[in-house]
């Protein structure tokens, strides 16, 4: 008996295992001689383009049939032209993969109003890393420390409906801080040149460290150039600015309340740079694409390529992103309405 149900086990296995190999080799088939399209919802020089770019240099490779990926741009509205493009008009076979903003998952559960596409629906490969995001100020701005706001106004770049626009907003809302925020600036390539203009102090809703990359100059190393950190808006923060004693967000709340309105809205970090495809794309070329993402950003050449420029890239699995996703739209509807309220501007 033992034997037979260990045969019966053993055949089992061989049975998926031939059904992956033939999987593959139907993805491949798809694949092979086909053109990959990396869109990226940002305006070109910014630091997602840069990742959209280093990731279309890599993927081929890691999907099956080597297909040629090249990068495009399609900027608007903080990723939401590019998400809506993917959800309603672009080719629904796995051959173009959306590399937007973060906003693209949680602006449409906050703003309170529909969007053209359905972040829930989405398919989530994976995201290229957890950013830790920042407000940063010139050093010769009236703000010199985060405390500074409570009293201070501070003038800010933003990009209508991403994050340098929405979290300094919300952090309004919550702290009683004294943002001014400008919009109006296609990405945040613009905002870096409005700052060194001297049409606005700083950002918040930035990367680090690929805004040091972006902008050179800014930063001595991790220390202030012509920029200084007032803040994390992370949970962990990142290891260098920790070591400098800069601030995270929620080590200013004062209620338990608004610890927990600042954790959700900034728990959006783990879609650094989140990778995503129609709802529509075939199950098995999902699931090589997921696999493909995670060899991509963890190729020993990407790696190097980005520790040369000086930017970080970790695999934030698909899965986990897509679960995220679900767990946010199923908060409870008294906290939901005070995060919606949070994200409007003040008169």
């Amino acid at each position: 008996m033992a034997l037979r149900i260990l045969g019966l086990v053993g055949a089992g296995l061989m049975a998926a295992a031939n059904l992956a190999v033939a999987a593959d080799d139907t993805v491949a088939t798809f694949y092979k001689g086909k053109t990959v399209t990396v869109l990226i919802g940002s305006s070109p020089g910014g630091g997602y383009d840069l990742y959209g770019r280093i990731i279309s240099r890599h993927l081929g490779q890691h999907i099956p049939g080597a297909p040629t990926v090249v990068p495009a741009n399609m900027p608007g509205a903080g990723s939401h032209t590019a998400a809506a493009h993917i959800y309603n008009a672009a080719n629904k076979d796995g051959t173009v993969i959306g590399a937007l903003q973060s906003p693209v998952a949680f602006e449409p559960f906050l703003a309170g109003r529909s969007f053209n596409y359905d972040p829930t629906k989405f398919v989530y490969l994976g995201s290229a890393n957890d950013d830790v995001y920042l407000c940063i100020a010139r050093v010769d701005a009236p703000v010199q420390k985060f405390e500074d706001l409570l009293s201070k106004e501070l003038l800010m770049g933003g990009v209508q409906s991403s994050s340098p626009a929405d979290n300094p907003i919300f952090i309004n809302n919550v702290l009683n801080t004294k943002f001014k925020v400008i919009t109006g600036y296609p990405g945040t390539r613009e905002i870096g040149l409005a700052i060194d203009r001297g049409e606005v102090h700083g950002a918040c809703g930035v990367a680090w460290p690929s805004i040091s990359v972006t902008n050179p100059g800014w930063f001595e190393g991790n220390k202030p150039g012509r920029m200084r950190v007032l803040v994390q808006t992370h949970a962990t923060g990142a290891a260098d600015l920790n070591a400098q004693g800069v601030p995270k967000i929620t080590d200013f709340a004062k209620t338990d309340e608004q610890r927990a309105m600042l954790d959700l809205y900034f728990s959006q970090t783990a879609f650094g740079r989140p990778y995503l495809v129609s709802p529509d794309v075939p199950a098995e070329r999902i699931a090589a694409l997921r696999v493909a993402f995670k060899a991509t950003i963890e190729d020993p050449k990407l790696q190097e390529e980005t520790k040369r420029i000086g930017v970080e890239a970790n695999h934030v699995p698909g899965e986990k992103l897509q679960d995220m996703v679900k767990r946010l739209y199923a908060t409870p509807a008294d906290l939901t309405s005070k995060m919606k309220a949070a994200t409007i501007p003040k008169n």
